[in-house]
């Protein structure tokens, strides 16, 4: 194993996503490849001329056959780029950018393009042997051992950290409203790639607290967690390319510092975030209170006030977690929403001109007991890579030693 090199550091240089839309509407009869695939594509013309190595996408619902290698190949890639499929659920697409990641810094790939796709609209019903219904999902768990549903997770997480239905709809209510703003304001103009001649996001729309106070409760009798403050299951892909520093050629990019994938209670999934990022934060002694900017998969407003809570961060005031909104706005595409957030970042940091050495985090939590998360850096032209800094800045963060795609296990629970 090479020691530490910055030479090999893998930096994000482009990111981007489709618009996504509900299950059932804007891309119902879009499969998954073809929503990767333009995606993918146009990742890799911000990179024209230099080779692609490889393409790792996550996927959770999609009908098999290496998803990642045929939107390769229908991208235009080229028969000799490969293609890894990753299933970490709704962890999938940062678990891949993670992947990629150690791929870049180990020295074997010089270009990967990785990131998520999902159509839940057409993702195939699967019988077992025997069976005359399909059935609804697959185990997160094996017996004996707690496997709830999303939502039913998402209630006991929030009776067990104390978060109350008036601040679930609140923070509901702000994710579309700051969506609205940024769709408005143009923030997401760069990074989406049109489907079918559609531009924007189809779910964002104007919320009224009063409105949201009168649903029911979706999951558990007389609950908190209501369709209004949960997200959708939508479909939609996202992307990100990959270099090591020292092919970066002075591109503008975001430095993977570090990542993490931990386990958890299988009883109570959203917790994963709060110990993931925990321990990129121990790796490379980052105090959060130095990272300006964080995005968080927003499966449910439940799950993300809680996390939010543990970690001593306020996603109900100010513009550090998900400034422009996130999932319960624009869409939860399971395998892709984790790179649909760090794309986010990237926008938010990249083009949006943080000076370097700004740092972001990007996490996600995942069904089964699963956490995953990721530090990133921005860095701009004129970087040293011999000593590791960025002209005209701080002191680069941490080693970049350990992007921890390893099933490291964590006992916190809530």
């Amino acid at each position: 194993m090479r020691d530490f090199d910055p030479r090999y550091e893998p930096v994000v240089v482009a990111a981007r996503r489709t618009p996504i839309g509900t299950a059932g509407h804007a891309f119902k009869g879009v499969t998954v490849d073809r929503l990767a695939a333009p995606v993918i594509a146009a990742v890799a013309r911000e990179l024209a001329g230099r080779r692609v190595d490889d393409v790792v996408l996550g996927n959770c619902m999609g009908p098999g056959g290496n998803v990642a290698r045929v939107s390769a190949l229908a991208a235009g890639l080229g028969h000799e780029v490969p293609g890894l499929t990753v299933d970490r659920q709704c962890g999938s697409g940062l678990a891949a950018i993670l992947v990629a990641g150690q791929a870049v810094r180990a020295g074997e790939m010089d270009l990967v393009i990785a990131g998520g796709a999902e159509s839940a609209s057409t993702a195939p019903q699967r019988t077992h042997r025997g069976a005359t219904e399909p059935y609804p999902r697959a185990p997160f768990a094996p017996d004996g051992h707690p496997d709830p549903d999303m939502g039913p997770a998402a209630e006991a997480l929030a009776t067990a950290r104390g978060v109350s239905r008036a601040r679930q709809d609140a923070y509901a209510c702000r994710s579309h409203a700051r969506a609205l703003a940024a769709r408005d304001a143009g923030r997401f103009r760069d990074e989406i790639v049109p489907i079918g001649g559609r531009g924007d996001d189809q779910r964002p729309r104007p919320l009224r607290a009063a409105s949201l106070a009168r649903l029911p409760a979706a999951f558990v009798a007389d609950g908190t967690v209501t369709a209004g403050n949960s997200s959708p299951v939508s479909d939609g892909a996202a992307a990100v390319a990959l270099v090591p520093e020292r092919l970066r050629a002075g591109l503008p990019g975001m430095r993977l510092v570090a990542g993490s994938v931990v386990g958890c209670d299988p009883e109570l999934p959203g917790w994963g975030p709060v110990p993931a990022v925990r321990r990129v934060l121990a790796r490379t002694g980052v105090e959060l209170e130095q990272v300006a900017a964080v995005e968080i998969v927003e499966a449910f407003a439940a799950q993300v006030l809680a996390v939010t809570d543990a970690l001593g961060l306020d996603a109900l005031e100010g513009d550090r977690v998900c400034a422009d909104g996130g999932a319960l706005a624009l869409g939860h595409p399971w395998g892709a929403t984790g790179a649909v957030v760090v794309t986010r970042l990237f926008s938010r940091l990249v083009r949006g001109g943080a000076p370097p050495g700004t740092l972001g985090l990007a996490a996600a939590a995942v069904g089964g007991g699963l956490g995953v998360a990721a530090l990133f850096e921005v860095v701009g032209p004129g970087r040293d890579v011999s000593s590791g800094r960025d002209v005209g800045s701080g002191q680069s963060v941490g080693s970049g030693r350990d992007i921890g795609i390893g099933s490291g296990r964590d006992g916190a629970r809530a």
